[in-house]
């Protein structure tokens, strides 16, 4: 998943809780309720952190992960 601001991600279809790493933080970030349509589109995405932005941030709640 080449990406400049996602490191990486975990997604749980049962749960629908898609995991977000950031390269600049190295942050984790939960998202909650992700449609598994949601993140197969995510993964097939050309430029994931655009589609991040436009259809996950702010569209779903979310909490950071601690270390």
């Amino acid at each position: 998943m080449p990406s400049t601001s996602i490191r990486k991600t975990e997604y749980n279809p049962e749960s629908r809780i898609l995991s977000v790493w950031f390269v600049a933080s190295d942050k984790r970030y939960d998202f909650e309720g992700v449609p598994p349509k949601t993140y197969a589109a995510f993964r097939s995405a050309f430029v994931k952190g655009r589609y991040f932005n436009d259809h996950i941030r702010n569209h779903f709640p979310y909490r950071r992960i601690p270390e």
